[in-house]
């Protein structure tokens, strides 16, 4: 089920270290569309990741999102592994 995995890449306005959480192929999915609305959103939104965890993302703040591959080394929030 790993490989199924992507990761949501947060850039944060405010800069520092990119914020990634793993969410499933079929929330990656659904996020795709909804990106370029989320980036205008002034609400916070619920995002469900891989392991089933709610992250709450103010999408205010961030200036960059983007859905990549799960890479296997690095700090991903969400990832059960």
């Amino acid at each position: 089920m790993t490989a199924a995995r992507r990761t949501l890449v947060l850039y944060l306005s405010g800069g520092g270290e990119p914020v990634r959480l793993a969410v499933t192929a079929e929330t990656a999915e659904q996020l795709t569309d909804r990106l370029p609305k989320l980036l205008l959103a002034d609400t916070p939104q619920l995002i469900a990741t891989a392991d089933g965890t709610p992250a709450v993302v103010n999408f205010a703040h961030v200036a960059v999102a983007l859905l990549t591959p799960m890479q296997p080394t690095g700090q991903v929030y969400g990832n059960a592994h």
